[in-house]
């Protein structure tokens, strides 16, 4: 079992930059992956949650939606047992309460299905104006 917390959220204009943390506890040895998601209102039935960076613990390798490539950035620092997403030239469309969720185990599934997630923190809402 593991618990999360977001924090970081807020509001900026479009072209600001906002640096999300993802606090960890519980049993965090057990971690597989860390994702980052978003949910945003208005979006169609089973496009809700969008997956949008998750990371491996051991490896440390990553991936992005292509919402998000080359803006975002997760990384992860074990010692402190936190997860991070730097946003940097933040849009209007990057307006959404975002959530981190892990996956505990040896292996999981896809990163950016939240189906493949069985533990989420409560979301922190991000609100970039134009």
């Amino acid at each position: 079992q593991v618990h999360l917390v977001e924090s970081g959220g807020g509001s900026v204009q479009a072209g600001g930059s906002l640096s999300l943390s993802c606090a960890i506890s519980g049993n965090t040895a057990s971690i597989y992956s860390i994702g980052w998601f978003r949910q945003a209102p208005g979006k169609p039935p089973g496009k809700e949650r969008e997956g949008i960076a998750g990371i491996w613990r051991t490896s440390g390798g990553t991936d992005y939606a292509d919402s998000v490539k080359g803006r975002f950035t997760i990384s992860q620092d074990s010692a402190k047992k936190t997860v991070y997403l730097q946003m940097n030239s933040l849009k209007p469309e990057d307006t959404a309460v975002y959530y981190c969720a892990a996956i505990l185990g040896l292996h999981g599934g896809r990163w950016n299905q939240p189906s493949s997630y069985a533990f989420w923190g409560q979301g922190t809402q991000v609100t970039v104006s134009s």
